[in-house]
């Protein structure tokens, strides 16, 4: 008993002492930092319903009956945006302006005076945009629609004949412009509008008689701001 408690003490003392050797061996643990903190990167959604407002100028041809003289115009926008792959963005936007009244026309010279005042704008556009973040860049056109476009004959002449042709109401607008968006529910933009509505044709049969055409185009600038509803769900981090 006594030579198996020897022979055990042994092997303990051989099995302490490789220990300690193979430790002593063992390189001093080294501490790394822990990577710094890097945040998600934000992904901007574009889907869903927004209204808002806008305001800016008109301003038509020269060779338009109202001038090309600037007019302060407001309005109203509402619509819906459905982004897909990844960075482009299809909608549909109904836009209504009004805008300043103006005294310019045409006068002939036997003192006939013609003069016109349309002073409200709309249009249904479809528009596509290519994103990049929280901006968006974008083309539209579709209809569009004019108001109060009724031609005032004033003649110094009693009875001066006067036909008009081609003073249509409707028409088409092309357009563009870039919009950002800087909380998850509101964004601004700043676009341009080209609305045409033809030509009118002024003909007179009294002195002195022909036809005189005008065109009906208006060029707009406005910045607006949106509320967006966020139908297709807020801003999110990606991870």
């Amino acid at each position: 008993m006594k030579k198996f408690l020897l022979s055990a003490s042994a092997i303990v003392a051989v099995a302490a002492a490789s220990t300690t050797a193979f430790a002593a061996d063992l390189p001093a643990r080294t501490y790394t930092k822990a990577p710094a903190y890097t945040a998600p990167a934000v992904v901007y959604n574009w889907t869903g319903f927004y209204i808002g407002g806008h305001v800016g100028g008109a301003f038509g041809d020269s060779n338009s009956l109202v001038g090309d003289s600037g007019r302060f115009m407001g309005g109203v926008q509402g619509g819906f945006d459905y982004q897909f792959a990844t960075n482009w963005v299809l909608g549909i936007e109904a836009n209504y302006s009004w805008m300043g009244s103006n005294n310019t026309g045409f006068l002939y010279p036997n003192g006939t005076t013609v003069t016109g005042n349309s002073n409200e704008l709309g249009s249904v556009t479809g528009r596509l945009g290519y994103t990049w973040g929280p901006a968006l860049l974008y083309a539209k056109g579709g209809y569009a629609w004019r108001g109060n476009n009724d031609l005032t004959v004033t003649s110094l002449v009693p009875s001066t004949p006067v036909g008009v042709d081609g003073n249509s109401k409707s028409g088409y607008t092309v357009g563009g412009g870039l919009e950002y968006m800087f909380t998850p529910n509101w964004s601004g933009k700043i676009e341009y509008q080209y609305y045409n509505f033809g030509n009118t044709t002024l003909t007179s049969t009294a002195f002195p008689a022909g036809s005189t055409s005008f065109n009906n185009d208006e060029h707009t600038i406005k910045a607006g701001l949106n509320y967006r509803f966020g139908w297709g769900g807020p801003v999110v981090a990606k991870y």
